[in-house]
């Protein structure tokens, strides 16, 4: 059997896919496609993947909107996360993780053998206000040795990367150190070889607000990344939040004249950058999130690896607008997606 190459693989889906093909898919299963009817993206064909993977896989557009596990029901929520308040008004965060093998389908009928953060891609995303107390408790149910590492200030004894950290098979530890400095950070798996195991799936985002909190917004996680499929250190599939178009075919619906905030963190191997293109529009930056005044104003940011930024747009009109890496090639491999603005009812 031939391998999946990245060439193959563009040729295989980039470029044989149609906007009638994605509102066919979505018909057949009774579903709407999203996608405004009379005027499908390009008109007459869109780059990408046809179908949808398994319903029961990886929930791009719920992972947008989670963090501390507010997506689980409270009784699953309060197995991995709890809150203490602590005499100086700040809050002890506590957090169960694990690591786990687990194959996730990335591209309709494309499947991929990952390592995880408890069973997803990316794992889930910590949020704490500057200066809570964050407690991580880490088991490791993997084939391989793993941790974390968080970016932040913490005591190198909670680094996650140096000689004898790695929590081997069956093994537990604890991370504990204060949130700080706010901003939107990232967490990974930091044993060798690194760059296997963060292009296998061990990463996620760690959001610190700053003690006080930003202007109310529409708030999104968005991770960047890729995946190697036949292992040649060259990247098949791209993905925002790790399926291939999962905003083609689910538009993240937002509303007209509410902020919006992005909080985009880069997760991608083997390239030395990647990107993020916004259609019909602008956006305030704030690197790294660290600073209440935005650095740029731009349509277009680039970051390599383990850089991230806050965004903030609003939107002015209603209909769809797309988003994509600026990497044509990505976006072609699936990265690309699209904003649903929506007019408030009665106005």
């Amino acid at each position: 059997m031939s391998k999946l190459s990245r060439r193959s693989w563009l040729r295989a889906t980039g470029l044989a896919s149609a906007a009638g093909a994605i509102a066919g898919a979505a018909r057949a299963r009774g579903q709407d496609s999203g996608l405004p009817a009379a005027h499908p993206p390009h008109d007459s064909h869109v780059m990408g993947v046809v179908g949808r993977v398994a319903p029961d896989g990886l929930k791009p557009s719920v992972y947008l909107r989670s963090w501390n596990f507010s997506e689980l029901p409270a009784d699953e929520r309060a197995k991995f996360y709890r809150e203490t308040p602590r005499p100086d008004g700040t809050l002890l965060r506590e957090y169960e993780f694990f690591a786990a093998d687990r194959e996730i389908e990335i591209a309709p009928g494309l499947f991929f053998p990952a390592w995880t953060y408890n069973g997803q891609v990316p794992g889930p995303t910590i949020r704490a206000t500057e200066g809570d107390r964050v407690r991580v408790t880490f088991r490791n149910l993997g084939t391989h040795p793993h941790s974390i590492h968080f970016h932040g200030w913490h005591p190198p004894a909670m680094d996650g990367a140096l000689p004898g950290q790695e929590v081997q098979p069956r093994e537990t530890v604890v991370y504990e150190f204060d949130a700080d400095p706010f901003g939107v950070h990232l967490y990974h798996c930091h044993t060798v070889p690194l760059k296997r195991h963060i292009h296998k799936g061990l990463y996620g985002a760690f959001i610190v607000d700053p003690r006080t909190p930003r202007p109310p917004a529409d708030e999104l996680v968005m991770v960047m990344n890729a995946f190697d499929t036949n292992f040649d250190v060259e990247n098949e599939v791209y993905a925002v939040n790790t399926i291939a178009h999962a905003y083609m075919y689910e538009p993240i619906r937002v509303t007209v004249g509410r902020l919006v905030r992005i909080y985009l963190v880069n997760m991608t191997e083997f390239d030395p950058v990647n990107s993020l293109h916004l259609h019909g529009m602008f956006f305030d930056v704030f690197r790294t999130g660290t600073s209440l005044t935005p650095s740029d104003r731009t349509d277009t940011l680039m970051l390599c690896q383990g850089e991230r930024a806050i965004l903030e747009t609003t939107f002015r009109y209603p209909g769809a607008f797309m988003f994509h890496a600026h990497q044509t090639e990505f976006a072609e491999l699936g990265w690309m997606g699209l904003f649903r603005a929506e007019e408030v009812s009665g106005t």
